[in-house]
């Protein structure tokens, strides 16, 4: 019975942590304009990929430079 009540405190720390964590991010801002973010990295990966190996005329890949 013990170990039951350390899980429930545990869990409930856990949630409250996690809820606070999200209040805190939503009034510092982190949560505004998150289509931004995904068009950064998505831009950026398509950048990294072009730069980094180029595809030879018969369909094969070349070596990074």
């Amino acid at each position: 019975m013990e170990m039951t009540w350390i899980a429930i405190a545990a869990s409930l720390a856990m949630g409250l942590s996690a809820a606070f964590l999200f209040v805190a991010a939503v009034r510092r801002g982190w949560f505004k304009d998150i289509e931004d973010a995904k068009y950064q990295v998505f831009w950026s990966d398509r950048n990294d990929s072009k730069d980094s190996t180029r595809e030879a005329a018969d369909g094969g890949q070349s070596e990074k430079k």
